[in-house]
This record gives C-alpha cells, structure tokens and sequence, in this order.
C-alpha cells in the first residue's frame, strides 16, 4: 500500500472528510461521462450513490471501532451492494424492438456504488485505481466496442400453402450463410393459407432483397420482415 495515504486510515475527522469528498469526486468523474453521453443516471446520480457507499462505510467503521458495538461492519457494505442492483435496474429500458439499454450505465452504477464503499473503508488505492478504470472503460473501450462487428438480426414471418415451401426457404437460407436462430410453426384455420412460420436470423451482411428473394420462392405467400 501507499505510504501517503498511511495518515488517513484512522477514522479522524480528516480521515472522514477525505474520505467522502474523494467519493463525492470519484462519483462525480464517472457520472460526468455518463451524463455528456444523455445516460438515464448522469452526474448527480453517481456523486449520491458512490457518496452513499462511502458513508455506509464509515458508519461501519464507526459502530466498531467508535463505540464498540459487537457489529458485523461487513453487513452494512453488504446490503449497499444488494441496494445498488434495485438503482441500476432503473436504468436498465427495454426499447419497442425488443433491444436492452442501459446495462453498462447499471454496471457503472454499482461499480460506483463498491468504489464508495473502498473509500469510506480507507482503501484509497483501490477506490481511485477503480475510478480510473471505469473511466477507461467507459470512453477508451466504447470506442472499440463501436468497432466490433455486430451480425444483424431479424424476425420473419412467412406464410405459405406446402410444407415443401418451407424446405426450400432453409435451402435458400443455407445456401445464403442465413443462421436460424429459432423456427416456429403455426397452422392457420379458415385462412387461404395454410401455414406460418416465425423465424429469428442472423445474418453475415445487411440483405435488403432477403424479403424479395424468399416471397418468389414457389408456394410462399406472404413474407413479413421486422428487424
């Protein structure tokens, strides 16, 4: 460990009021790029939550070793992080096309959250060295998660009037390096059609005439396609 921070380890009012004000800090460093990015929890939301971790700590701390009262100081931190997964599951917003968002903002939160905890028990280190990382987390990685190549997705809804029909559209898929994550059949009642199927693809590459292609496919009817 750092000799500098040795000083500050007693729980003294300076120790205390360092202690917070590099959670309020931390917090405040992190909340920032989230806010610059319009994340549902921004800069305030991160200064209370990791601030908050910070003085469960202490008050921890406190019952021990101020008043020497036989508590488990673990158990306060302990039911910080519990309390931090309901926060981040208000971030979390599933979109009308079914995509999740706001996952790494929930993931933030928490690690926020822990980082107050480190700081208010007095592991400076380790709290700042957090901070820093989800920094770089945050801004350097995003930037090469944009660069990865992401295999689009997209539901297909086929009818049609001969089981044979639909032998030939996972011939074409095939044949297209079309994967089929999930096939479902339904038969239709007092309709034209006879069947219907919902299939989930990946695909290699963007297909703009996938639609066109499988509805002149002999006995297809009717192709819908939501991606």
């Amino acid at each position: 460990m750092l000799s500098l921070f040795d000083p500050l380890r007693d729980l003294e009012f300076s120790s205390l009021f360092v202690r917070l004000l590099l959670a309020v800090l931390c917090g405040a460093a992190i909340g920032l790029e989230r806010s610059t990015k319009n994340r549902p929890a921004g800069f305030r939301t991160h200064m209370l939550v990791c601030l908050g971790g910070a003085c469960a700590a202490v008050t921890g701390h406190f019952l021990y070793l101020g008043l020497h009262i036989p508590a488990d100081i673990t158990r306060l931190s302990g039911q910080v992080i519990t309390g931090l997964g309901f926060i981040g599951a208000g971030t979390i917003i599933v979109t009308k096309k079914l995509t999740i968002k706001g996952l790494t903002t929930a993931a933030g939160l928490w690690t926020t959250g822990i980082i107050g905890l480190a700081l208010g028990s007095g592991f400076y280190e380790g709290g700042l060295l957090g901070t820093g990382m989800v920094l770089i987390i945050e801004t350097l990685m995003s930037r090469l998660g944009k660069r990865i190549r992401i295999q689009p997705e997209m539901d297909v809804e086929i009818a049609y009037d001969d089981k044979e029909a639909l032998d030939q559209v996972m011939r074409y898929l095939k044949d297209q390096r079309v994967s089929v994550k999930s096939l479902q059949i339904h038969a239709l009642k007092d309709q034209q059609t006879k069947y219907s199927a919902k299939l989930l693809l990946r695909l290699d590459k963007e297909n703009d005439n996938l639609s066109d292609e499988i509805r002149a496919l002999p006995g297809i009817a009717e192709v819908n396609i939501e991606k």
